[in-house]
This record gives C-alpha cells, structure tokens and sequence, in this order.
C-alpha cells in the first residue's frame, strides 16, 4: 500500500484540487482589485490633482518650463556673446531668472518638504515683483539694441564680471540659507509660532541676521550689473532696501507680539492658579 493509499484510507484527500466555481473566484478576484484601486485612490490627497496645492501635474510642466527657458536662455546668451552681439544679456537675464525659480522650489521641496507647493516656484509673487523684471528686461534690450555706445559707458567688462560675482554669491547664499533653515523657513512671514518651530543659530545664521534676505538683495544687485541696466539699479536698490526693511520690521513686531501675548497668557493662568490656591485655603 502506498503512502498516498494510506491517507485515503484515513479520510484525507490527496487529489489535486479542481475550482468548481471558476466565474465565481473570477468575480471575486475582480471585486477585490477594484476595492484595492478604490482604496488607492481614495488615499491620494486631491491637493495632488490638477489645480491642487501641490499638484503633481502643476509642478512637472512648470519644472519643464523653467528647464527649457534656462537653456534657450544660456544657450542664446552664449552664442550671442561669441558673435559680440549685446542682445546676450536679456537671454542671460531669462537663464538667471530660471534658476533662481527652480532654486526656490528644489530647495523648499528638498529640506522644507511639508511646505512645498505649486507656488514655491514663487512664478506668482506679486504684481510688483513681475514689474520689476519687466522693466529690468525692457531696458537691457532697449539699451543693447537701441543704445549701445550709452550702455557700453556704464557697462564694462569688470563690472559685468562684479555683477556676476554678486548673482553667483547671492544666489548660494540664499540656497544655502534655506537648506539651513530647514522646516523653519517660509516665503511668508508667519502670524503665530508653529509646533517644532526653532531659532536656527548655526552655519550662515551664526554670522548673518537674515541670510536669505541678504542673498536675494544682492542677487538683484546683481543682475543689474551684469545686464548694464542703470536705471533698474538704481530702483532695485531702493526698492529692495525698502522692502526687506519693512519686512523685517514687520516680522519682528509679530514676534514681539506673539512674546507679550504668551507672557500674559502666562501670567493669567499664573493669577487664576494664585486665586484658586487662596479660596481652597
């Protein structure tokens, strides 16, 4: 007698298995591969979506974009340059520009990750920001076009190269200073104290006050320089200088705030806990 005798014998069935319901396990399986996409949808967030917060589709074609603009832009401003043409230096302005925005995102989505959104690009940053490189573009390309002998009065070629230097110089300092800051950066200047939140004290905050600040005020510095543009100069300067001074004033005094507003919280919770303690005794 065989083994396979012997389990039969014992009431064991030992023949292979055959699927008596095969269109019924075939539903089955359907139905639950439909529920395990179901619940993989659900568990996407829509901020992810076309025209979500942090919608994948937005921050892929506008990476794409940049990408494209900063090689036209570098491209072009090469190749202009080696056949001595001015009009290199609105092309290298787009290039700039591309990397600053590229920056801004890579950088916020690599060390801030939990604020990373379509806008970190900051492609949106207000009306009077887009103005402001109009008007730096319109007059590089006025001036290289139109009035070249003027601009080659205040451009020359140690300038461009300073201008260069500060673009370069701002540009890493600003990067770096984010990467720093790490989870306690925003492009926005916050109302109240987020949990985890922590004065950073090390590498370029342990020598400059506001290094992201000082980075961008010395990339637009400059880029004027290296575009030639005096009268853009002139506004990015005073401009700038403005803005970061009411910037940091403002933030300052939300600081200040949120400070007298936590001692007093204290101290009336410190007088409830005093009146409590006399009426129990």
């Amino acid at each position: 007698m065989t083994s396979n005798d012997s389990l039969d014998s014992m009431g064991l069935n030992t023949s292979p298995q055959i699927d008596q319901t095969p269109e019924l396990n075939t539903t089955l399986r359907a139905g639950g591969a439909t529920s395990i996409q179901a619940r993989t949808h659900i568990a996407v967030a829509p901020e992810y979506y076309p025209r979500g917060k942090r919608s994948l589709s937005g921050i892929a074609i506008r990476a794409f974009c940049i990408g494209c603009t900063a090689v036209l832009g570098f491209g072009l401003a090469t190749l202009l340059a080696y056949h001595g043409s001015r009009l290199w230096r609105p092309w290298a302005f787009l290039g700039t520009l591309s990397i600053f925005h590229f920056l801004e995102f890579y950088t916020t989505a690599a060390y801030n990750t939990p604020s990373a959104y379509v806008s970190s690009f900051l492609l949106t940053n207000g009306n009077q920001y887009r103005q402001a490189h109009t008007m730096a573009l319109v007059e590089t390309c006025i001036t290289s076009y139109f009035f070249p002998d003027w601009q080659a009065r205040f451009s020359l070629p140690i300038i461009i190269l300073v201008g260069l230097i500060f673009t370069l110089v701002g540009q890493s300092v600003r990067s770096i200073a984010m990467a720093q800051a790490g989870t306690n950066f925003n492009h926005t200047v916050q109302s109240r104290r987020n949990d985890g939140h922590e004065l950073v004290t090390y590498g370029l905050y342990a020598h400059l006050r506001h290094p992201s600040y000082f980075g961008f005020f010395w990339w637009g510095i400059g880029t004027q320089l290296m575009l030639g543009n005096v009268l853009c100069f002139v506004g990015y300067a005073g401009v700038l200088w403005y803005f970061f001074k009411r910037r940091i004033t403002r933030m300052y005094l939300v600081i200040f705030c949120i400070k007298v507003l936590r001692n007093t919280d204290h101290r009336r919770r410190r007088e409830t806990f005093g009146r409590l303690f006399w009426q129990g005794i």
